[in-house]
Order: C-alpha cells, then structure tokens, then sequence
C-alpha cells in the first residue's frame, strides 16, 4: 500500500509541471531535442540552407563535392531516464531535497515524452541498477515513474555511474535518448559514456 502523502506528491509534481509540459515544450519537442529520432536514409549533394553539422565528409572527400546525409524521422523516441538514486540524493534545502528535484525534472521530460507519443523508461541506480522500468507509452506508465522515483528505497548508498550505463549499452537495443540525471559524484566513468555515446544521444 503506497503511503497517501506519496500519492498526493505524485499529484502535485503532475500539477506542478503540466504547465511546464504545455507551454514550454508544445511544438518545441522535437526542436529541443534536434536530431534525435531520426534514421539514416541517404547522402545528396550539399545545397544552400543544408545543415552544415549532417555534412558526409568521407563521401565528400571522395566525389570531390559537398554531400550531406538525409535522415527520415522514426515514428516515436525511446526515452530512458537513468536516476541516481544514491545517498547524496538526500541532501537539499529546506523546501526540497535532491531526489524530488530529479522526480520533479524527470516528469517533465516524460509527460512531454508521452504528449509526443514516445515511450519512456527508467533505471535507478546506486552502486548499483536497483531498478529498471522498461520503456512504454502512456500517463499511467509515467504516473509509474513518478511514483518509484519519490517511494523506492535503495539497498545500496554509493554511486556506480559505469554500472548504469553499461546496464543500458545491455538492455537497450534500439537507438535512445538516455538523460542522466545525477550530482556526477562519482569517477572513472569517461570510457563507458563515450562507448553509450557510439549508440545512443545522451543529455546530462
């Protein structure tokens, strides 16, 4: 049985970020998010207004003219949302702590998620991933979310960043759009991000 002052925190940072969700990420969902959801379709010759980032430099090298990639647009994303849960979540000021900040932050990304028809998932980790919600689509799942992000307690206090990342380089087959949001009090994790960062769009 969750707690009802647990609910009525799910309700409130639903109320809290519906606003957010409307009005500042209605039509610039996409645009926020530039390149992501999208697959490779084909190179063509540069013209005047292309995107200089999609330039095709090996291609372009060896026609001897500017070609830049094409990208048709997925139907939806896949957003993974990889909380760090650890004891330094517990921290705050008197009005919040570390750990609603994140949920709060986290909601906003899945209700706009959700409003754009994309599915969205979470890990939460310590020293260790302590628990993975795969990703679907809908308010209920998110509600979901909210709700284990504000309730679950972890087993272990420490920070492994390296352990949640090579989790999802696992569990995540399909290209994604993974927000790590953590206090980064941690090391040695530079190598397994770049190796996330091959696969998947990562946002800090």
């Amino acid at each position: 049985m969750i707690p009802k002052e647990i609910l009525e925190k799910v309700r409130r940072i639903e109320l809290n970020t519906r606003g957010l969700v409307r009005e500042i990420f209605a039509g610039e969902y996409h645009s926020v998010f530039k390149g992501r959801g999208m697959e490779f379709a084909e190179v063509k010759e540069y013209a005047y207004g292309d995107d200089i980032r999609n330039i095709d430099w090996n291609v372009s090298a060896r026609m001897d003219k500017l070609f830049v990639k094409q990208y048709d647009e997925e139907r939806e994303l896949t957003v993974i949302l990889a909380v760090d849960i650890s004891s330094s979540g517990e921290f705050g000021s008197h009005t919040q702590l570390k750990r609603e900040v994140a949920a709060e932050l986290c909601a906003i990304i899945a209700f706009s998620a959700i409003n754009n028809n994309d599915k969205v998932g979470l890990i939460m980790f310590t020293s260790e991933v302590e628990k993975y919600i795969p990703p679907r689509k809908g308010k209920k799942h998110v509600l979901r979310v909210i709700r284990e992000l504000l309730y679950f307690k972890p087993e272990n206090q420490g920070t492994n960043i390296s352990a949640a990342l090579k989790f999802i380089n696992r569990t995540t087959k399909r290209r994604a759009t993974v927000f790590i949001v953590s206090d980064f009090l941690d090391e040695a994790y530079d190598t397994d991000l770049r190796v996330l960062k091959k696969k998947h769009d990562i946002i800090a």
